[in-house]
């Protein structure tokens, strides 16, 4: 399990004990029962569910049993509010707008004005007081290096990157112009606009031996993490958006896009102007060729093409067809 200590990117603003959350969310409350009363110290995902924390689930989540007693749970689901086995919970006509609620409240984030950060000069780049850099690790100029960042040994860190919630491990280049731990692109659909961004408070981790091209950006987790596995080979270009997880030896071509919340095996390849939509699992040992658009989850093993991407050998045929027949 990879883990990171949210204080360090987001400083807790308030404390709130489970019985204040209903007193902050008082007008967005349909229906609450809270049998036990304590601190919020952390907020929690499906994958990775902790003490004192709040845990969001929408109507699609599905939670059986909560192993926690100190664990409140908000939803906008009749029937997981119906559940007698979870006995902190808290049901919301908003689920949305309930997240944005909490977070500001209590996490100060670089969405709000109130967020604040100090930083010393070093070879002109700004490099916050927060982040620790391995003295093996070179940052050339005009680099921003944010609060709680930390960077391994024998790192290249090249002209005018910003890296910000951002874990990054050792022997790992970062090429000029790319922007890291941004924030990802969350929001209710219906309402759109800088206020009714969804704050995002995870970070991005970054292991062993990867090499990032020019101008690639790439968000950080909602909650946990956007993930880059050992020995991966990103080229210019490239999108990586929030709670991505790429496996180890990944080769992605320049001015692909990977929507969110994509996991994506070990020892894939990826040709240019790829498109990936959101939520799918492509399976390891996978090629995608360049130009296509994959829109569901991908076996093993599998070669693609096309839009929607299909199997190269069925893709190809298809194409055959389209010409004799004149298209």
């Amino acid at each position: 399990m990879i883990n990171f200590v949210r204080e360090n990117f987001f400083p807790m603003k308030n404390i709130y004990s489970s019985k204040n959350i209903c007193e902050i969310l008082i007008e967005n409350i349909k229906q609450e029962r809270i049998t036990n009363n304590f601190k919020i110290l952390d907020i929690s995902s499906l994958n990775s569910i902790k003490e004192n924390s709040i845990l969001f689930l929408d109507r699609k989540a599905v939670l059986s049993k909560l192993n926690y007693d100190n664990v409140l749970l908000i939803t906008d689901d009749q029937n997981t509010f119906n559940n007698r086995e979870f006995k902190n919970i808290i049901f919301v006509k908003n689920l949305s707008e309930s997240w944005n609620i909490i977070i500001n409240n209590i996490y100060s984030h670089e969405d709000e004005t109130s967020y604040e950060d100090e930083f010393v000069v070093s070879n002109n780049s700004y490099i916050s007081k927060y982040a620790k850099i391995d003295s093996s690790a070179k940052i050339f100029n005009n680099c921003v290096i944010g609060k709680g960042v930390e960077i391994g040994k024998n790192c290249i860190i090249k002209n005018n990157v910003v890296i910000k919630n951002c874990l990054i491990k050792n022997n790992v280049i970062i090429c000029d112009n790319t922007s890291i731990g941004m924030t990802g692109f969350g929001f209710e659909f219906k309402k759109r606009g800088s206020t009714f961004l969804n704050p995002q408070i995870g970070v991005v981790i970054i292991d062993d031996n990867v090499h990032l091209g020019s101008s690639c950006t790439i968000d950080r987790g909602k909650i946990d993490f956007t993930y880059i596995g050992k020995n991966s080979m990103i080229d210019n270009l490239v999108h990586i958006a929030h709670n991505v997880y790429i496996g180890e030896n990944a080769c992605i071509a320049a001015q692909t896009g990977i929507s969110g919340s994509v996991v994506i095996g070990n020892n894939v390849t990826v040709g240019g102007k790829v498109g990936f939509a959101g939520h799918i699992k492509i399976g390891n040992n996978v090629v995608v060729a360049a130009r296509s658009g994959v829109t569901k989850d991908i076996k093993d093993n599998s070669i693609i093409a096309g839009f929607p991407a299909i199997d190269i050998n069925r893709w190809k045929k298809s194409i055959i067809r389209q010409r004799k027949n004149g298209h």
